[in-house]
């Protein structure tokens, strides 16, 4: 796991945890490489029923399995603005986490979750209202 030394973890305006930057990030910087925890898909139903119901992601080429990410990387929140993008590498199972934009010191580090962040699609909570998912 590679990450920025920082990053730490604190409250978030947009609703529980967020990740947040000590320092500056200039745009285009690698922020973090997440481990992916891989699972076939047959499990998503069972994580649906649980707390980590926010914070898997779906996986695989195919879309055909799910994964957690290990480091901060399922405790980034989402903003249909965000600072930051992720871009998944199926062959070494990470998720890497890449500066949009400059980020300045203590501003908090969001992705637009629909994973383009350009995509304003919904999502599966109401993301235009403060405090609505538990980082």
């Amino acid at each position: 796991m590679q990450r920025i030394e920082s990053l730490f973890i604190s409250a978030s305006p947009l609703g529980g945890r967020g990740v947040f930057t000590a320092a500056p990030i200039p745009a285009g910087a690698l922020i973090e490489i997440c481990p992916m925890i891989i699972m076939p898909e047959s499990h998503r139903r069972h994580l649906d029923q649980t707390g980590l119901y926010d914070y898997y992601f779906i996986w695989g080429e195919k879309e055909d399995e799910c994964a957690i990410a290990l480091g901060y990387g399922s405790l980034f929140n989402h903003d249909y603005g965000p600072n930051a993008e992720y871009i998944p590498d199926f062959d070494n199972n990470t998720l890497d986490f890449y500066a949009l934009r400059d980020i300045g010191a203590g501003e908090e580090i969001t992705v637009n979750y629909n994973g383009d962040p350009e995509d304003q699609s919904e999502i599966w909570f109401d993301a235009r209202r403060p405090n609505r998912r538990k980082g």
